[in-house]
């Protein structure tokens, strides 16, 4: 289980998170969904402990703060927007880089193990024809698909999703989402992803985190939150009848 108890952060003195508490069981899934700069993403680094905060994070019982970051990262991956490239490996060595936190050595790449776990998540993204190819010449959407090949290499227990397909196509943005549901499904996996876009943010789950200016608003089911009226309360918009317009446009 994952337990969130009381956790506050700050940038300097702007309070961005305000008593969060909640717990996920392994297995379940979560999506977190809320105006902008009411404090997704700073959960998410509190989550993955990349920031200070106050309160505390427990790990089936572990406190995330006395994990060493190897520890933690066996434990949390985050797939980001599409993220800045630091050096331009290839394909092959961008995915090898998430086995590191399983070996000894820092980048030693040539254990058979590690190398058909590499394969084979360069297979499940359909980039294993191109593995040799240099990250620097990849379009958007095959950088996106190489960081979901890196995490599925990482294999960590708990996935942390910031906002990942918002350089996507549409068609790859279901994609990614199905596959990550899917994949988490049948191995375990918990999936936390902070998803702007509603109608994905209920594909990847039926459970909804809200927040609202650092405050928790609700934890609940998709239906009982489209029932209410809190969405319209906190992006200010009759979400409701916005949708039903737009789908009268479809009907042709």
């Amino acid at each position: 289980m994952i337990k969130i108890n009381n956790v506050s952060a700050y940038y300097n003195k702007f309070k961005a998170l305000n008593n969060i508490s909640f717990n996920i069981e392994y297995g379940q899934n979560l999506s977190i969904i809320g105006p902008n700069g009411c404090g997704k993403t700073t959960l998410l680094k509190c989550i993955s402990n990349n920031i200070n905060f106050e309160g505390n994070i427990y790990i089936n019982d572990e406190n995330i703060k006395s994990l060493k970051r190897k520890q933690l990262a066996k434990k949390i991956g985050m797939l980001s927007q599409l993220m800045s490239i630091s050096f331009n490996y290839s394909i092959f060595d961008t995915v090898m880089m998430g086995r590191y936190v399983h070996q000894n050595r820092f980048l030693i790449n040539n254990d058979k193990k590690d190398i058909d776990i590499v394969l084979d998540a360069l297979k499940i993204v359909d980039l294993l024809d191109i593995k040799d190819k240099y990250i620097s010449n990849l379009s958007g959407g095959q950088l996106q698909r190489v960081f979901l090949a890196r995490l599925i290499a990482q294999d960590p227990d708990i996935i942390l999703l910031d906002e990942p397909t918002n350089h996507l196509d549409f068609k790859y943005q279901i994609e990614l989402i199905k596959f990550l549901k899917q994949w988490g499904e049948n191995n375990n996996k918990t999936i936390i992803g902070v998803i702007h876009d509603i109608n994905l943010a209920m594909l990847l789950t039926d459970n909804i985190l809200i927040l609202q200016n650092g405050n928790m608003k609700c934890l609940d089911k998709s239906q009982n939150i489209l029932k209410s009226n809190i969405l319209n309360e906190i992006y200010n918009i009759n979400i409701k009848d916005y949708m039903l317009e737009t789908l009268k446009k479809w009907e042709i």
